[in-house]
């Protein structure tokens, strides 16, 4: 199923006005983590998208992976999850 570009607002719309009623029900303390969170997460992303919209920026992160590539395929890798950052 294909949706507008409105379509997909008002969805994204409805998501996260549902989201934010759901938080509503936390205490203040944990609402002002997830606000703090998410605040963050749009400013990485918006930041992460802008990198990818620069042609010298998308070289370098290719030459990046392409050196992570190599790197994992020579056993100079460790598995970690986010936790483990």
């Amino acid at each position: 199923m294909m949706f507008s570009r409105e379509e997909k607002k008002e969805m994204l719309s409805t998501l996260l006005s549902k989201a934010v009623q759901k938080a509503q029900e936390l205490p203040e303390a944990i609402q002002d983590e997830l606000a703090e969170q998410f605040i963050e997460d749009i400013e990485n992303e918006i930041k992460w998208q802008e990198t990818l919209s620069k042609p010298q920026d998308s070289l370098i992160l290719k030459e990046l992976a392409q050196k992570a590539i190599a790197d994992s395929e020579n056993g100079q890798t460790e598995e970690m999850g986010f936790d483990d950052l």
